[in-house]
């Protein structure tokens, strides 16, 4: 409890980093599209998801399933042991010995789905040579990508959430996932597209815009410091 207004305040102080991210990343995605013959089969995979979500299958045991291997690997990187993994068609649980925000946050930002089917086409593709499914692969992260994005706004915004209250408050979370999340899309549009996708030129606008908003918020403090001392 102790940690939760500090939380509080760093959850502030980045959210004009958050902002930029968003905005950075959103010019990214676009540049993706403008590039429609190449990324073609990443959007169809996209579309096709959430064709079938809405329509058809909304996919909750698997997300279930994912989201609870996050938090058993979350917990097990950090050094946490498991006692217990449940999962049901709608809800499931992980017991552990110990807890902290990463483990508790991990399902809402890491596509556990994604980084499985580009380790198996990464290390696959050592002995076979896969380039001639590299279309394949595409659609199968674009369906994979939105099904991490569209079952996480899901979760999040359809349901009240014991894990964000957990790791430090709604406020706190909802930044981290949303910045995560972000970085996490740029990162997968970047792999699938390195051509397209400019990183180290995001990354410049994202710091320069953040320097520039927190100059005004201290420049605009120290003024109205300096005058209310006159």
């Amino acid at each position: 409890m102790l940690w939760r207004p500090v939380k509080f305040l760093f959850a502030l102080v980045l959210l004009p980093t958050a902002f930029f991210t968003l905005v950075e990343t959103g010019k990214i995605f676009c540049s993706v599209l403008g590039h429609i013959g190449a990324a073609v089969s990443f959007i169809l995979g996209i579309l096709i998801y959430c064709g079938i979500h809405y329509g058809y299958y909304n996919f909750s045991r698997p997300y279930v399933f994912g989201h609870e291997m996050t938090h058993a690997l979350a917990a097990l990187v950090c050094g946490y042991r498991i006692k217990d993994v449940s999962v049901g068609q709608d809800s499931g649980y992980v017991k552990m010995d110990n807890c902290n925000a990463f483990v508790v946050l991990a399902p809402y930002f890491v596509p556990l789905y994604v980084i499985s089917a580009a380790l198996i086409y990464a290390i696959t593709d050592l002995f076979v040579d896969l380039t001639p499914y590299r279309q394949v692969f595409l659609f199968v992260i674009g369906f994979l990508t939105a099904f991490h994005f569209v079952q996480t706004f899901k979760t999040l915004f359809e349901a009240d959430q014991p894990d964000l209250k957990i790791a430090g408050g709604k406020v706190f979370s909802g930044v981290m996932i949303t910045l995560a999340n972000l970085v996490v899309l740029a990162v997968v549009l970047k792999a699938m597209f390195p051509e397209v996708v400019l990183l180290t030129e995001a990354g410049k606008n994202i710091l320069a815009g953040t320097v520039n908003v927190w100059r005004i918020i201290v420049n605009y403090i120290i003024e109205k410091t300096v005058n209310s001392g006159k």
